[in-house]
């Protein structure tokens, strides 16, 4: 079976890892344009990019697929390639791209998406954050057949995956990462011979897990302090907690609701065992903070360097 690979961030990595480990035939990896990154801003190349350049496969990163959009000659040699390709499949992993029509009749079996979520439920771009978020006690992959609407297609494979309370979307994301490696490879292999069923997303449940942007960082103090704990988890590691102590920004990292009452945002206690912040209801204790410029410390360690009395207040 020939199979085109579309994907970009890690998370696509190790899918394409495990289906070039799985012996399918991979004449071409499609993946986002190299970014700038760092405190450089170096152009980098995605990590899908770069596995697949150490293992010797062919690489295109159009801009666009559609070739009747901004970048049609892009568009057009990405066209040509495809054809050259001659997939049977082509996977789709976190590509970053909207695929036009032409690209999902294209392949004879069609375009399959690796997602992690369990869909209907988290459609979209931040489904592993926004399940943290909100406080979801399961999510997991579909693998689902793609179609033109924003992942709507019919699902093939799925697979539940329990959220544990310490996860964070770093940590959730490699469990996940791992099982739609797997999944995908058990999609493929029943596909190829007819053993894949099709099931409709329901109407009931859906939800759009939308992108995560760096404005929500900033800390509501007036919310409840368990909401505050999900989301801390769900932006760990992008783009975190942000609150204001005197003018200075901090970021938050880590925390866990406790028991304490005050003024949203006003420092209840201050010392080796966290610092204790009121919230709308309920406290928080804060036990990983960092300072512009400084790095992730536990809470003893950045009230050495910053400390705190109770009643300052962190906005």
């Amino acid at each position: 079976m020939r199979v085109v690979f579309a994907g970009t961030p890690e998370f696509a990595r190790v899918a394409l890892e495990r289906l070039q480990a799985a012996g399918f035939e991979i004449p071409l990896v499609l993946t986002q344009p190299d970014r700038p990154a760092g405190r450089g801003m170096k152009l980098q190349a995605s990590p899908v990019k770069q596995f697949a350049l150490e293992q010797g496969v062919a690489v295109a990163q159009p801009r666009s697929l559609r070739l009747d959009g901004k970048f049609p000659e892009e568009a057009e040699a990405g066209r040509q390639a495809l054809l050259d390709a001659r997939p049977d499949v082509m996977v789709v992993a976190a590509y970053g791209l909207i695929l036009p029509q032409w690209v999902l009749d294209l392949p004879r079996l069609g375009c399959l998406n690796i997602h992690a979520s369990l869909l209907p439920r988290w459609r979209g771009a931040a489904p592993i954050h926004r399940a943290i978020e909100a406080g979801d006690a399961e999510t997991g992959i579909t693998i689902m057949q793609m179609d033109a609407g924003l992942d709507t297609g019919d699902m093939l494979l799925i697979e539940r995956e329990p959220i544990r309370a310490e996860d964070t979307t770093a940590s959730l994301h490699d469990r996940l990462a791992a099982l739609g490696g797997r999944l995908i490879v058990e999609a493929l292999e029943l596909a190829a011979c007819g053993g894949l069923q099709a099931t409709p997303q329901p109407e009931a449940g859906v939800s759009y897990a939308h992108k995560i942007e760096k404005a929500e960082s900033a800390i509501d103090w007036r919310q409840d302090a368990a909401q505050i704990a999900r989301r801390l988890r769900a932006f760990d590691p992008f783009p975190g907690g942000q609150a204001q102590l005197e003018g200075e920004t901090l970021k938050i990292w880590r925390a866990e609701p406790a028991e304490g009452r005050g003024e949203p945002g006003e420092v209840l206690a201050a010392d080796a065992g966290g610092l204790l912040v009121a919230c709308g209801q309920g406290a928080l204790r804060l036990l990983e903070l960092q300072r512009a410029g400084g790095k992730r410390l536990g809470a003893a360690a950045f009230l050495q360097s910053r400390p705190l009395a109770p009643g300052s207040r962190l906005a």
